[in-house]
């Protein structure tokens, strides 16, 4: 039997007023549907943070979780550059 591959996601989410989260995930559908769903008590449901407004993919855990790490430690003004360098209108990239 071989080896499947698996991707794993680093993400940003994001409220309708534009508090953000990073995360990481190995399924970003499903991860973004709890965040919707609110599963989890604490920020995001709090914050109400629930559209996807960017995202990587890699192949690796490891690589994911690094990125991760990086991305959260960037100033709020990187992180909005970045978002806004693959998704200018904060729109809800889950929906497509």
């Amino acid at each position: 039997m071989g080896k499947e591959r698996s991707s794993f996601f680093v993400y940003i989410a994001a409220s309708p007023s534009r508090t953000i989260y990073i995360g990481v995930t190995n399924d970003l559908a499903r991860r973004i549907d709890e965040h919707r769903m609110k599963i989890t008590p604490g920020f995001t449901a709090t914050y109400k943070i629930d559209r996807l407004v960017w995202f990587e993919e890699f192949a690796d855990a490891v690589a994911a979780i690094s990125r991760e790490k990086q991305l959260k430690n960037w100033t709020r003004a990187k992180k909005i550059k970045l978002i806004e360098s693959m998704n200018p209108t904060w729109h809800d990239l889950s929906s497509e």
